[in-house]
């Protein structure tokens, strides 16, 4: 789904939903939160169900396809409008999402929400983000279920250009907390414009 944005926008984005095998979707409510700030830029925003979600054809991979889904959304995004992209995912779709938006020349910054560093019966590695030049965001809950802020704290100090926001009393999915998560993406977007520090 393209949620349009100005012809003079400066950058488009893209954002990938949580783990499909939980309900997660396109719809989810902290992804349309992110695309509403995004949008709030002017900037396009395509948001798009991994591979066996809705009406997407395929089946869940483990996150090994839905590394190639994020690719194909990065291309069709830059052949589409031509501008440098932000990309945003939530959990899972933060998890498999930055592996392909890493290494993407077209990627100008990284936004990772309710960042999955430990969840039953699944391991994420993040050691790849070393080598990532783009500035980085990742927002978190206080309460989140699937990452300590100990933990991520530990992962984001590894990495260059990050920064780590904390939503006090919030939990995995910004419950209550909505807007304040919102806010905090707003007012990143608007530093790295107005500094000039976001990758092109």
């Amino acid at each position: 789904m393209l949620n349009a944005g100005t012809a003079d926008a400066a950058y488009a984005g893209l954002i990938a939903h949580p783990h499909p095998l939980f309900g997660g979707t396109m719809h989810n409510k902290v992804v349309y939160h992110a695309m509403k700030a995004l949008n709030s830029f002017g900037f396009p925003v395509l948001r798009f169900n991994f591979r066996g979600v809705g009406g997407s054809q395929g089946d869940h991979d483990n996150g090994r396809g839905e590394v190639n889904d994020v690719q194909v959304a990065l291309e069709w995004l830059s052949n589409e409008f031509g501008k440098p992209i932000i990309f945003t995912g939530f959990s899972f779709g933060a998890a498999v999402g930055l592996r392909a938006a890493c290494p993407d020349s077209r990627v100008a910054g990284l936004i990772s929400l309710g960042t999955p560093v430990a969840a039953e019966g699944r391991a994420y590695s993040y050691e790849f983000l070393r080598e990532c030049s783009q500035p980085k965001l990742f927002v978190s809950g206080e309460n989140d279920q699937f990452a300590t802020f100990r933990a991520l704290e530990e992962l984001v100090r590894t990495l260059p250009d990050a920064r780590l926001v904390l939503i006090p009393q919030a939990d995995h999915f910004f419950t209550g907390h909505l807007d304040a998560m919102r806010g905090v993406l707003t007012a990143w977007i608007e530093d790295m414009l107005r500094s000039g520090r976001v990758a092109v």
